[in-house]
C-alpha cells in the first residue's frame, strides 16, 4: 500500500479581529522594497472602508479588485499573472486572497503560475505542478468552501473544470477571522453552508473512507447541523462555528474525495456557469437515491431557512449541451469511484446522467 504524503497548512490563526495582525504576519516575508505583496480582494469590499482601510500595504502593493461572480478561469489566471509579472521590479513577496472561494482559488493559482511557465490549463489535474508557488495566504470572508485548507484550486478552463490538484496549493498561511463574514447575505450564507454540509456527506459515505477523513468529516457535519437547525445560536457563534466547519470539511476530502452532487455540479458549472455553492444544492435536492438521509436533512435546512432553488435550469438545453455536461461530468473519475465504488460506470450511464440532469 502506498500511502499519500499530503501537506496541510502550516500556519493558522484563529480569532475575531485577528485580520488586523495581517501586517505582523506578513512583514517578515517581504523580500525586499521592490517586491510587492499583491492582494487579490473580493470587489464587493471596494467601497467598504471597513475591510479595506485596514489592508497593510506598503511600498509597492497593490490591491488587485476582482468579482466573484463568475467561477474562475484558467485564463483569467494567466492575464493576472502577466499583469503582476509586467507590472513589478521584482518577483513578488506574496499573493494574499481576501474573499469566497472563487478568490482563494485564483490566489492559489497565480502564485504557483509565477514559478511555473506555460498556460494555467497545462496544470489542471493531479501532482502536474513542477515548481513551489510563492508564499501566498488566504484569508476567508465567506465559510463553506474549503478553499482555505485544500489543495485544490478548482478552475474552468477552455475543455473542462478542473483543479490544481498539487502538494504546492495549500496556503502558507491562513487567516480565520469570523468578523469577516458578518456581511454575507443569508442566500449565499446557505449555498456556501451548504457546499460545507455537501463535502460532508459525500465524504462520509464514500467507498474512499477512513478514520482520518471521518473525524474531519464527522466534526464538520455536527457543526453543520447545530448551525442550520438550531434556533438558540447566537449571530456571532453561528459565524464562529461555520468557519470551523469550512476547515474540518476541507480537511474530511483531504485523504478521500467528494462525490455525485460535485461531480455533476462541475457539469453545470462548465455549461451553465453555476456558482458552484448554489449548483451543489440544485443538484443535492435530487440524490435521494444515493445519499437518502443527507437529502433528507439537506431538505429540512432548505425550509428552515426558506430557501427556494431555481427549477428549469435544463429544461431547453440541446441534446448536444446535454452531452457537454455529462463528459465533464463523467471525465471526473475520483469522484465517481468515491461515490458509488469500482464499477460506478455500471451505475452512472450516460444515460442515467442525462436523467437526472432533466430534473433539474
Amino acid at each position: 500500500m502506498n500511502y499519500r504524503n499530503f501537506p496541510m497548512v502550516p500556519r493558522v490563526i484563529f480569532g475575531r479581529g485577528s485580520f488586523n495582525q495581517l501586517n505582523d504576519i506578513i512583514a517578515p516575508k517581504r523580500l525586499s522594497i521592490n517586491a510587492p505583496f499583491i492582494f487579490l480582494v473580493d470587489d464587493v469590499f471596494k467601497n467598504n472602508t471597513w475591510l479595506s482601510s485596514r489592508i497593510p500595504t506598503s511600498y509597492d502593493d497593490r490591491i488587485i479588485y476582482i468579482s466573484a461572480n463568475e467561477e474562475p478561469r484558467t485564463s483569467q489566471v494567466d492575464t493576472l499573472v502577466e499583469d503582476i509579472i509586467l507590472n513589478t521590479k521584482e518577483r513578488p513577496s506574496g499573493i494574499i486572497g481576501i474573499g469566497g472561494g472563487t478568490i482563494l482559488d485564483l490566489a492559489k493559482a497565480v502564485s504557483i503560475m509565477i514559478t511555473n511557465k506555460g498556460e494555467t490549463k497545462d496544470y489542471q489535474g493531479w501532482d502536474l505542478v513542477k515548481n513551489p508557488a510563492i508564499y501566498h495566504v488566504g484569508i476567508p470572508t465567506i465559510s463553506g468552501t474549503g478553499a482555505e485548507v485544500s489543495r485544490t484550486t478548482v478552475l474552468t478552463g477552455p475543455e473542462r473544470k478542473l483543479g490544481i490538484n498539487s502538494d504546492y496549493t495549500p496556503f502558507d498561511q491562513v487567516v480565520l477571522d469570523s468578523e469577516l463574514t458578518k456581511d454575507v447575505p443569508t442566500e449565499q450564507w446557505f449555498y456556501t453552508g451548504m457546499d460545507c454540509y455537501i463535502h460532508c456527506i459525500e465524504s462520509l459515505t464514500g467507498t474512499y473512507l477512513n478514520a482520518f477523513s471521518q473525524s474531519y468529516g464527522d466534526m464538520a457535519l455536527q457543526l453543520c447541523e447545530e448551525i442550520f437547525l438550531t434556533d438558540n445560536l447566537s449571530r456571532v457563534d453561528a459565524q464562529e462555528k461555520l468557519m470551523m466547519a469550512s476547515w474540518h470539511g476541507g480537511m474530511s476530502i483531504a485523504y478521500s474525495q467528494v462525490g455525485v452532487a460535485h461531480a455533476m455540479s462541475y457539469g453545470l458549472s462548465y455549461l451553465l456557469g453555476t456558482r458552484h455553492g448554489i449548483g451543489n444544492c440544485i443538484v443535492f435536492d435530487h440524490l435521494e437515491e444515493f445519499y437518502p438521509e443527507g437529502v433528507k436533512v439537506f431538505k429540512a435546512m432548505k425550509k428552515k431557512h426558506n430557501i427556494v432553488l431555481p427549477k428549469g435550469i435544463c429544461a431547453n438545453l440541446s441534446d448536444r449541451e446535454f452531452d457537454i455536461m455529462i463528459n465533464i461530468s463523467l471525465s471526473l473519475e475520483p469522484l465517481w469511484e468515491n461515490a458509488l465504488g469500482k464499477n460506478w460506470k455500471k451505475i452512472m450511464t450516460p444515460k442515467k446522467l442525462k436523467e437526472l440532469y432533466q430534473k433539474m
